[in-house]
């Protein structure tokens, strides 16, 4: 049987509103043709980008959805996969769903979050005998910070998720990492139990800077002499293998041996960015696909970028990812 990849965490259904520009508390902005209903969260979309990426992966789906219409639709969505097991999704309560407002103007989004099922997913969703037998070698889950359950205190490993990791790692199973980007307090206290038993820590400079304390990102200016420095602190603070960064500029990584890649973005034309939700997850989707495959971190950062300028395509969180051959086409049509 071939190895595969275990993805856990939020399944969230999105819905898009775009707005001419996003307005000042207390004022008005209008909603502009184009409202979408979609899948999205951690699992979703990067469970739906791999099997787009690679149909003959084998993927293994771990998380809750409600018993509502919004279940429904992630049920459907992750039954056009053969590729991808959902015997690990339990059904119990109401779905997750975020409000995504789209700036036309900014092509930035901004998240209002109901937490729902995925609240209450924890140590007991996972089978570890049934994450054996279906060969699962690589275990991505996310979002820390928005799974409450798995966010709580623990005190033997600081969080439940830092118990969860470290399990994840007895039973021979490489672990990967993703973060919400949230205002407040919380990051220094439960994200770095967490890096303790991470081989693959791949988040936004956003993060990266919450979680470090390191200044990446001044306004719109990218601190880019500051990102190796980032990457460091990550492997000081726990992560094993590889830290990686994304920003709209690119990716920024660095294994354990200390070697530094950059790789830019793509040169997108006028006019080719309909959205940017699914942007994050695709790049996770594809550096995560380099890893399985067992490509070197630049050509896994590589892909990463490429398959977050297919998601950039389109408005919703995975409908612009393609197959790896044509995610590498559009890579060396647009480098």
């Amino acid at each position: 049987m071939k190895k595969g990849i275990c993805v856990a965490g939020n399944a969230i259904v999105d819905l898009l509103y775009p707005v001419d520009e996003y307005p000042v508390e207390g004022q008005l902005t209008t909603i502009r043709d184009g409202i979408k209903k979609s899948t999205g969260g951690a699992l979703c979309n990067v469970i739906i980008d791999l099997a787009k990426l690679d149909p003959e992966l084998p993927l293994y789906a771990v998380g809750q959805i409600g018993t509502d219409e919004n279940a429904q639709l992630i049920k459907e969505q992750l039954a056009k996969h053969p590729n991808i097991n959902t015997e690990g999704m339990k059904e119990k309560g109401e779905t997750s769903f975020t409000i995504v407002i789209n700036s036309q103007k900014t092509k930035q989004r901004t998240f209002f979050q109901f937490r729902g099922a995925n609240a209450e997913i924890c140590e007991d969703h996972f089978d570890w005998q049934k994450l054996e037998e279906n060969n699962v070698e690589l275990l991505h889950i996310g979002y820390i910070l928005l799974l409450d359950a798995l966010d709580a205190e623990d005190d033997e490993y600081g969080t439940k998720m830092a118990r969860l990791l470290a399990e994840a790692k007895k039973h021979g199973i490489k672990t990967s990492i993703d973060i919400v980007s949230e205002a407040g307090d919380r990051f220094k206290k439960i994200v770095p139990p967490a890096l303790k038993y991470v081989d693959y820590c791949i988040i936004n400079e956003i993060e990266a800077q919450q979680a470090t304390g390191i200044m990446l990102r001044d306004g719109s200016r990218l601190i880019k002499e500051n990102m190796r420095n980032a990457l460091e602190e990550l492997f000081e603070m726990g992560v094993s293998t590889w830290a990686v960064i994304h920003v709209p500029e690119g990716g920024y990584a660095m294994d354990k041996g200390g070697q530094y890649v950059e790789i830019d973005s793509l040169d997108l034309p006028d006019g080719y960015i309909k959205g940017t939700v699914g942007a994050g997850d695709a790049f996770c989707a594809g550096t995560l696909y380099g890893v399985y495959k067992g490509m070197s971190l630049a050509e896994s950062i590589k892909v990463g970028t490429a398959a977050a300028a297919c998601s950039l395509s389109e408005e919703g969180s995975t409908e612009g990812v393609r197959s790896y051959k044509e995610t590498m086409e559009l890579y060396n049509q647009m480098r």
